[in-house]
């Protein structure tokens, strides 16, 4: 089977054919899987407290998942096939957050149709191609930092929770660090079985609340007020650009895939506009989760980690089928468990960040502030680090260059 090709995309993007069968590996399943988890247990306890604030029926927060699962995978596995690159879709983590202060103050069916307005505006950035356009005149060593920047929260948090399980943590880290030696292929596969081993002997297995149920999904016939239009539809859009969008971006290009943004930015706002009514707050570029399939974890070869994204698209749609039954079995799991994997899954990422930021002299204190700002978790007007960092960044280029000039 050979995927459709066109003439209007960069030889570097054009799609060659599809294997998906022959590009699978076992790193490219266990990749999609981490990023997978990783996403629903990094955020997915905030659409549960932003739906109980705004006393939303078990249904209608069922649906809401399911919305956002369904709408993840079919982008993910579609873009990733289209334009053979690790194109990971996920939901807006800052948007959810955003949620849990604005949604309880506006009706139900205002707030989905303020999810329609951030879909079209989000649609309308991706068809006039303007955002292209931004991203070409980023420097390269600014995107590489903020890449390090993003994943360095998170790869922190390995440590972080050997406070807290330092047995556990402990021995999956040792064992990282002897299987990258050993069979550095499946250094992440071999320390996911081992910390699954790990807790369970440690007795931090904990199925008792686990059960099974299908979601069915709830639709909501919008309504428009420009109270939750201003108060959640625009502050959802400039969220999704600044902490998603342009980070996700960045990881895409820092790892060498030089996809077009355009399409894909109108693909999820196409994709968040048919699923609004259904609950979904809106589907974005993933800069963290993507991070985890574009490294070298997920394959050996660059042209087939596109695979891994795949995977996790897939399980994306399994989860959405199951509805809540996926925060029960996440709950299974002790958290140092998915932060420890998913830091360690991360660690070729950072170092490739890192290497690159400063490959550049020119560019090397910008990119160094990039980083910092970045890193540090900076959080103004409900924007997260990764704009900020980018913002700073690009101003300490821009005065450094007029100061030389």
């Amino acid at each position: 089977m050979t995927a459709p090709s066109s003439p209007d995309l960069p030889a570097s993007v054009r799609p060659g054919p599809l294997r998906p069968l022959a590009d699978t590996s076992v790193a490219t399943i266990v990749a999609g899987f981490v990023a997978m988890m990783t996403g629903y247990t990094s955020s997915l306890v905030l659409m549960f407290q932003a739906g109980q604030a705004a006393h939303l029926t078990p249904e209608q927060i069922s649906s809401w998942i399911w919305s956002l699962s369904i709408g993840m995978g079919v982008t993910t596995i579609g873009l990733s096939l289209w334009f053979r690159a690790p194109t990971v879709i996920a939901w807006s983590t800052p948007g959810a957050a955003l949620l849990i202060s604005s949604l309880p103050h506006v009706p139900y069916a205002e707030a989905i149709g303020a999810y329609i307005v951030c879909a079209l505006l989000l649609t309308a950035v991706g068809l006039t191609g303007w955002f292209d356009t931004l991203m070409k005149r980023i420097p390269g060593g600014i995107a590489a930092a903020l890449l390090a920047g993003i994943l360095f929260e998170i790869g922190i948090e390995i440590f972080h929770a050997a406070q807290v399980q330092t047995p556990l943590v402990l021995t999956m880290f040792f064992a990282y660090l002897l299987l990258k030696r050993a069979v550095p292929r499946y250094a992440i596969v071999g320390t996911l079985v081992v910390g699954v081993a790990a807790a369970a002997t440690l007795g931090l297995l904990d199925f008792s609340h686990f059960r099974v149920a299908v979601a069915k999904p709830v639709f909501t016939m919008p309504a428009f007020s420009v109270q939750a239009i201003v108060s959640i539809g625009i502050p959802l859009f400039v969220v999704a650009m600044a902490s998603q969008n342009v980070p996700g971006i960045a990881v895409l290009r820092a790892d060498g895939y030089n996809t077009p943004s355009s399409p894909l930015i109108a693909t999820t706002g196409l994709a968040s506009l048919v699923l609004a009514p259904f609950g979904s707050h809106g589907i974005n570029l993933a800069a963290i989760t993507a991070a985890i399939c574009t490294g070298p974890h997920a394959h050996e070869d660059r042209n087939k980690r596109y695979m891994a994204a795949v995977w996790c698209g897939i399980f994306y749609l399994i989860a959405g089928t199951f509805g809540a039954t996926i925060a029960a079995l996440f709950a299974a799991f002790p958290q140092a468990l998915v932060v420890s994997i998913a830091a360690l899954a991360l660690f070729g990422s950072i170092m490739s960040g890192l290497t690159n930021a400063m490959q550049n002299p020119s560019e090397r204190e910008a990119a160094l502030v990039t980083f910092m700002v970045t890193a540090s978790g900076l959080t103004l007007l409900s924007i997260g680090a990764a704009f900020w960092g980018l913002v700073a960044g690009v101003l300490t280029q821009v005065i450094l260059n007029a100061r030389r000039a």
